[in-house]
């Protein structure tokens, strides 16, 4: 016997070919495992998740409620427009009721002014006609207190009635060819005041202003014929009253007025009185 016999050899024992193979396998099988998992993952990770939602069941009850609160806000919308619609209206009425009432007051305001001026006219046409027919009564006795016809030299009275007639048409309108009642242009108004005293003179204001004897302007006296122009071709004659006051029938803007000799100096006068 050896004397190393009893002591246990210090080889590892040698593993059988069986066991290796099932390890092997084994081993083999926990990484495919391992393999299959991770690929299964990585395509989970790829795919996004789609979450469903489940949204409440529309009981009967609760489309009853739906439809009566569509049905309440309609109304409450046609009731809102309704009212707009009234308003609207109600504003559009008393707009034009306040603009007739304006309209209305114009009016009334108009025909008030239109009769007063119609009666102011009518008094001074009555006016005017009762001093025509006090200077008509004063000329015819003037006249057959004379005994005869009146001459281009009747007294100062005959000036006075000639003044008072000029001044009875202040306010008449001009009318080229006017010779009265109403209307007059210069030389007709000229006319007609000395024939209110027995004078008779030219129709034109021309022939007028060589119808008397030519005066100065200096000398001037109530009554006597003023002119504008040169004497035998006058365009204007008026008559003069005194103080440095002429009445005359200017134009159709002003009609018959007195004015002072500022206003429109005259050419010259011829006195016939």
């Amino acid at each position: 016997m050896s004397h190393t016999a009893h002591i246990r050899s210090h080889r590892k024992p040698r593993r059988s070919t069986s066991k290796i193979a099932m390890r092997a396998g084994v081993a083999g099988g926990v990484l495919s495992t391992l393999a299959v998992a991770g690929a299964s993952g990585s395509a989970s990770a790829a795919e996004p998740v789609t979450q469903t939602l489940e949204l409440p069941t529309l009981t009967a009850d609760m489309a009853v409620q739906v439809a009566q609160s569509a049905d309440a806000t309609q109304m409450a919308a046609a009731d809102y427009e309704l009212q707009a619609e009234r308003d609207a209206a109600a504003a559009k009425a008393a707009k034009q009721a306040k603009a007739d009432l304006a309209d209305a007051k114009k009016q009334a305001e108009a025909r008030k002014k239109a009769a007063e001026e119609a009666r102011q006219a009518a008094a001074e046409r009555a006016s005017r006609t009762a001093e025509r027919a006090k200077l008509s009564a004063s000329a015819s006795v003037s006249t057959s207190d004379s005994g005869a016809s009146v001459s281009a030299s009747v007294g100062t009275g005959s000036a006075a009635s000639v003044i008072s007639f000029v001044k009875a048409q202040i306010g008449d309108a001009y009318v080229s060819g006017g010779t009265g009642p109403n209307s007059w242009d210069c030389s007709g108004l000229v006319q007609a005041a000395f024939k209110q005293v027995g004078v008779s003179l030219p129709r034109v204001s021309q022939d007028q202003s060589t119808a008397g004897t030519q005066v100065s302007l200096d000398s001037l006296q109530p009554g006597d014929i003023l002119y504008w122009g040169s004497a035998g071709s006058a365009y204007h004659v008026g008559v003069y009253v005194g103080d440095g006051m002429f009445v005359g029938a200017q134009n159709p803007s002003t009609g018959v007025v007195e004015k002072p000799l500022s206003y429109d100096p005259p050419t010259g006068a011829v006195r016939v009185l």
